[in-house]
């Protein structure tokens, strides 16, 4: 877009705008055009049922004025509102100027109410019925779309609703989630394993570790090769909060938990990010949405003060 930012370009666009507008008042005034005394109207050259014909008569006077006057109201509003390229009219207006001002009087109308759950504990405003009105609606508009209308996630996206958190699931922890984001990444490990099938042994161990479905001889071969997992999953694989290194004991799979996506994710790795919240929502609405999120897994969507 920066091409058409230009000096040129807004000269170009005014100029265009303008030369159709005297053609549009051109052209109607030459197709009103009456007829001379005695003169016989033509045709149009269309002709149906043989004998209908469709005459070429000049416009009527009501319409031509009808449309003269939409000139001049083009031309007025273009000179009142921005529209002749970069020129931005009279009134000075600009939809962000319109858009900045309607922002600051809901700030003035919404602020104080966001100030009064600011200074209030998460879990104190995940109990109020109105902050969780709030919350709901803030998940609704911006949450919905990856967790899913119920908080229960999908392939890829977790489930907010089940108490298992990767960065973990405290008030603070929830709210510095949402405020600046996470990057959930494991590398590629195919490397570091060895071959193929020192792979499938690994996949085979880490499957046995929640008691999924595994070959039982191949995990015991798998099992030297997870000391590359262990510095981030730990020794047991439960998994490290601070890393957001999941639990691999649970049975709980973000991405699938069969034998080939288990392998998948050994050789491939994955990349997971989450956007940060913070520039487009603010402090006081990421504190309503994180009591809310908290809430889900919590049981306080039953609680009343």
């Amino acid at each position: 877009m920066a091409d058409f930012m230009g000096s040129g370009w807004s000269l170009y666009i005014a100029v265009v705008t303008v030369v159709a507008i005297v053609f549009c008042l051109w052209l109607a005034l030459v197709m009103a055009r009456g007829k001379a005394p005695g003169q016989q109207v033509g045709t149009t050259g269309h002709t149906w049922d043989e004998t209908l014909e469709e005459l070429n008569n000049p416009l009527p006077r009501w319409w031509l004025g009808l449309f003269i006057l939409t000139i001049v109201f083009a031309l007025g509003y273009l000179w009142i509102y921005p529209g002749l390229g970069a020129n931005p009219g009279t009134l000075n207006w600009s939809q962000k100027a319109q858009y900045e001002q309607e922002v600051r009087q809901f700030d003035t109308v919404t602020e104080p109410l966001y100030a009064r759950f600011l200074a209030q504990d998460l879990k104190q405003v995940a109990t109020d019925p109105q902050a969780r009105q709030i919350g709901e609606r803030l998940y609704l508009t911006y949450c919905v779309q990856c967790h899913g209308a119920d908080a229960r996630g999908s392939k890829g996206y977790p489930n907010l609703s089940d108490g298992d958190w990767l960065w973990g699931g405290d008030p603070d922890t929830i709210r510095a989630t949402i405020l600046g984001g996470r990057i959930g990444q494991m590398p590629p490990m195919a490397g570091a394993v060895g071959s193929a099938t020192d792979v499938e042994n690994l996949a085979h161990y880490v499957l046995s570790l929640s008691g999924s479905g595994h070959d039982a001889s191949r995990a015991s071969l798998g099992k030297e090769k997870f000391t590359v997992c262990a510095a981030c999953h730990g020794p047991e694989g439960k998994g490290n909060a601070a890393l957001g290194a999941p639990n691999l004991t649970d049975r709980i799979w973000l991405h699938g938990g069969g034998l080939a996506t288990v392998t998948e994710m050994i050789n491939k790795g994955r990349n997971n990010p989450m956007p940060a919240f913070k520039e487009s929502l603010g402090e006081g609405k990421v504190h309503l949405l994180a009591a809310y999120v908290w809430s889900l897994s919590n049981g306080a969507a039953q609680s009343r003060p």
